[in-house]
């Protein structure tokens, strides 16, 4: 992109949850399900004297996508890292459900999962961890009848267990700017120690989990520049694919043949990453 494209273009990941789910949405279509002035915040975050917000920082907004019913459940990374509790991932979760069983009665609804997430919200752990297995099987039940979707664009990135919903995805599109990760930076520099993952370095963060790299490693569908007007082109051509014959979770053997391939003896870089992987995925 040069300067004069990236002056013209709009930022997806300078956007809002709400504003990234009305850039997708066809233009007037957009309503939202459970919005801040249903008040559905959550009940546990005030007992801790924590500051709660009016949606629990998700958005559910159904609308349509080319004319066809479609859903985008958009996670605001602003709030909270991205966490989700018992109240945002019961919203996902149920939007979901509802979108599979809309299939069952014959309107055929696609969703996206915008993913900008820390995974599991702490303060209300357990009941954060359940909502999140709900969403998991949501996806699994929906996919079956139209692609699931799934966008992390950045900056907070999707990790945890989130990042296993995002996994779980008919088609996964990342930026250059996202990261993904089962646990983030800080978290493995806590457990392995700072000599071996500097969690400050960021450009040998961005190296591993960067969605160049998870691109690369064909863990994403699509690494895409940050321009809303592209996101909303490439989700179309995701869509118009349609159901994979098997999804990635399906291929989980080619996978752990790729980790049985790496030499722990010495120190993992990001190109001996992508060998291993882009070979063994195409065998």
């Amino acid at each position: 992109m040069n300067t004069e494209q990236l002056l013209k273009r709009e930022s997806f990941i300078e956007m809002t949850a709400r504003s990234r789910a009305q850039a997708l949405l066809d233009p007037g279509s957009m309503r939202e399900l459970i919005g801040p002035f249903d008040r559905m915040r959550s009940p546990w975050l005030a007992m801790q004297g924590v500051v709660t917000q009016s949606d629990d920082g998700v958005v559910v907004a159904k609308g349509s996508f080319d004319g066809q019913p479609y859903l985008v459940l958009a996670i605001e990374g602003a709030f909270q890292g991205g966490s989700l509790g018992e109240v945002g991932g019961a919203k996902i979760a149920g939007a979901l459900e509802l979108a599979a069983e809309d299939n069952r009665n014959g309107i055929p609804t696609g969703a996206t999962i915008l993913f900008e997430t820390g995974g599991v919200r702490l303060q209300e752990a357990n009941l954060g961890l359940a909502a999140i297995a709900d969403i998991h099987s949501a996806i699994v039940d929906l996919r079956r009848y139209q692609p699931v979707v799934g966008i992390s664009a950045g900056t907070v990135g999707c990790f945890g267990g989130m990042s296993i919903a995002a996994a779980l995805c008919s088609y996964l599109v990342v930026t250059r700017e996202a990261r993904v990760g089962l646990n983030g930076p800080a978290v493995i520099e806590q457990e392995a120690g700072i000599a071996e993952y500097d969690s400050r370095d960021r450009p040998f963060i961005w190296s591993f989990t960067g969605g160049e790299q998870r691109f690369q490693t064909g863990l994403a569908d699509a690494c895409i520049e940050d321009d809303s007007a592209l996101m909303r082109t490439t989700l179309r051509e995701l869509i118009v694919r349609g159901v994979p014959t098997k999804h990635r979770s399906e291929q989980s053997q080619a996978f752990l043949a790729c980790l049985d391939a790496v030499d722990a003896s010495v120190q993992a870089t990001p190109e001996m990453v992508r060998s291993i992987y882009q070979k063994g995925l195409s065998l």
